[in-house]
Order: structure tokens, then sequence, then C-alpha cells
């Protein structure tokens, strides 16, 4: 990830083909380019960062991934669905999409970023795959940005552990069906800017010993943290 500089200092035309070559998109606004790749702790005094392009972003890959999934799994109910839908949209899979397109190479922090822990800098990564889809989007529709998605959320959509069910789901039937309790989940910490934060949970299933996790909101952090307990306790196996 690159350390944010001055003003003047913006996307190069070598970058800009780079990312062309991998989205197969042709960008027509560069500033906006720019914009979806520049982290707040980057931004220079009144310019802007990728926060609302990733919000528009979060929304355009879900109903892509949706609809992609509703056209290749016409067998699937919509519980298993969901869970596929889940399990692509996540961090993880947003940050694996990101280091394919090598968007490290292009991200712009400032220095305090870039020296916060690797679960951090995975929703970093994970974010601005979501504004660079939404920058796709806004210069050529659903058209062009569906076959982007398509390109690399495909092979990932056909991986049979996308069909994994959630973890909370299964630690609740678990925890029902082998001590008749429900697991209890408790935020630890909060840490990092109200923009960016990031959730430590923790869940009790009766009188186990707990486990704890991390994530960027309290449900990831909570999926997380029934995920580990879950292989743990050999419930399931460890992807």
């Amino acid at each position: 990830m690159t350390k944010g500089k001055a003003s003047k200092d913006r996307i190069s035309p070598e970058a800009v083909q780079r990312l062309e070559q991998a989205t197969g998109h042709r960008f027509a606004d560069h500033e906006r380019l720019d914009r979806a790749l520049t982290h707040a702790s980057a931004r220079n005094k009144g310019g802007r960062d990728y926060e609302r392009l990733e919000f528009l972003g979060d929304r355009v890959l879900g109903l892509c991934i949706a609809e992609m999934l509703f056209d290749e799994f016409q067998m699937a109910d919509e519980g298993e669905l969901s869970v596929r839908l889940n399990q692509l949209v996540n961090a993880n899979t947003l940050a694996e999409v990101a280091d394919e397109l090598s968007l490290p190479d292009f991200i712009r922090t400032g220095s305090d970023v870039q020296q916060l822990r690797k679960a951090h800098q995975k929703n970093l990564r994970a974010d601005v795959v979501e504004s660079l889809i939404a920058t796709i989007y806004l210069e050529g529709g659903l058209e062009a940005v569906r076959p982007f998605i398509r390109r690399y959320w495909t092979k990932r959509a056909a991986n049979a552990t996308a069909a994994r069910r959630d973890a909370k789901t299964e630690l609740q039937e678990w925890a029902h069906r082998e001590y008749a309790v429900s697991p209890v989940y408790k935020v630890v910490t909060r840490e990092g800017p109200d923009h960016d934060p990031v959730f430590t949970v923790s869940v009790t299933v009766g009188n186990l010993r707990p486990e704890t996790a991390d994530g960027r909101s309290k449900r990831i952090a909570e999926q997380a943290a029934a995920n580990r307990m879950l292989i743990r306790e050999k419930v399931r196996e460890n992807e």
C-alpha cells in the first residue's frame, strides 16, 4: 500500500493501464478512480476518500452476486443461496480478490494505517474492491460491472465451501441440541476510528471455554467467534 502524498500526486497513467488490464474496464474518470483508491487517512484537506463509493459498491456487488447465484444454482433454496452470498461478499473473499487484482500496489493510505495489524488491512483491501466496483458501475452501469464480477467471483461461487451454513446458525442449533442453551455473545473491545472500527467479540456456550474473534462489525466478529468454537469443538472442519 502506498503512502499518501501531496494532492498533485494522482494515479499515474501506468497504474490506470494496469488496473484496466486487471478489471477489463477502461476508466474514463481518473479522478474518481483515484478517490476509489484513497483511504481517509491519506486524503488531503478538503479532499475525498473511497467511503461513499464503498457504500455503493457493497450494494452493487450484493445485487450482482445474488443474480449470478440465482442463475447458476437453480436447484438451491433461499437458505443455501443466502449462505453462498454471505461467503462471497465477506471481507476474506474481497481481500482475496484485491490481492488477485494487485490492489495493495495502488491503495493510498496514511502512515498510521500502514502500521495496523493485518486483520485491519484486510478490511481496507475489501473496502477498496467495493469502491472499485462502484467506480465501474457509475461509468457503465450493471452491463459494465457484471463481467468484472463474474470474472473474479464465478470460480469462487463454484467452490463447495461456499455452501457451508453460517456459523452462528450452526452454533445455535448445536448448542440447543447438545446443551439445551443458546450461545451468548459479548463485545469485548471496540478499537479504531468511527468510520473503520474493529470489534472483538466473545461467545460462550454453557460452561464451555469462550472463544473470541475480531471483525469490522459486531456481526462479522460474532460469526468468526462462532466459527472458531465450532472448529474447536470439532463440529466443523477448519477450512
